[in-house]
């Protein structure tokens, strides 16, 4: 049987505290990413060059990287926009996701009733969904966030439903037997048992997040880097188009790593996917 600090993947356990992963671990993970990477933005550079591309179509990537340093100040006044819009939705998400999953678990009238919609709510394409909230919440904040919710509570949804579920029947039985409450039994066993499906949908739903707020901002938007890259592709400005993305490519990566150690912090006594 795996003891907790074996089963943690990252985190490390030491009488009951949790510490954080060695520089050299986490150099050694990913510095295989990070060479690849830096072979593809090479290959990049000399392809451009050797066949003279043009930059409207395809820059290389040091000119991207000039444009965004030129253009820092546009792009982060906007990158904290798109941001705010992400973390918004996301933690409207985890709260409306949880919630539900919490009452489909414990209400077969409603999960028989809730649930299928809910799947089929997810068919619908959020695409469509955008134009509707732009003329019930105008073209701010509000909009992109609840299409960020919209995009990012599914996978919540389920995780925490199955997380909640996937309890051994025995124990169950030998709870009931114990005369435990349907309180007690969600606090001290079912929520526990879930905590690591949760985190693991979460980790999923921090990158839809993302591509939700820039759907968001495609459709109406003020300020953002959806806003930015629309602009620029309407002037044909093909490296700042570029340089946006990089900046949410980024912005994407980091959220998810920031979600893998918070998964590892809080759940070290199971790997989280």
């Amino acid at each position: 049987m795996r003891t907790p600090a074996e089963a943690a993947p990252a985190a490390v356990v030491t009488r009951g505290r949790v510490s954080l992963p060695p520089l050299g671990q986490i150099v050694a993970e990913y510095q295989w990413p990070t060479l690849a990477v830096v072979v593809a933005l090479v290959i990049w550079e000399l392809v451009v060059v050797a066949f003279g591309i043009q930059e409207i179509v395809l820059p290389r990537p040091s000119k991207i990287l000039t444009v965004m340093i030129a253009e820092r100040t546009l792009l982060l006044r906007n990158m904290w926009v798109t941001l705010y819009e992400i973390l918004i939705g996301f933690a409207l998400s985890v709260i409306v996701g949880i919630g539900l999953a919490i009452a489909l678990v414990h209400s077969t009238v409603l999960e028989k009733t809730i649930y299928p919609l809910v799947v089929a709510f997810q068919n619908v394409p959020r695409v469509a969904v955008g134009p509707l909230l732009v003329i019930w919440l105008g073209m701010g904040i509000a909009s992109k966030s609840i299409l960020v919710l919209l995009v990012c509570f599914f996978p919540i949804v389920v995780n925490a439903a199955t997380g909640l579920k996937d309890v051994p029947g025995e124990m169950l039985d030998l709870l009931r037997a114990l005369r435990a409450s349907r309180t007690q039994i969600f606090w001290k066993v079912r929520l526990p048992n879930a905590f690591p499906y949760i985190l693991s949908g979460m980790k999923i739903a921090i990158t839809l997040a993302v591509i939700g707020a820039i759907i968001g901002e495609f459709i109406a938007a003020e300020k953002g880097l959806g806003l930015i890259i629309m602009v620029s592709t309407a002037s044909f400005n093909t490296p700042l188009v570029m340089g946006a993305i990089a900046v949410l490519v980024i912005m994407g990566g980091a959220l998810y790593a920031l979600m893998s150690l918070l998964a590892d912090v809080l759940a070290p006594w199971r790997k989280v996917p």
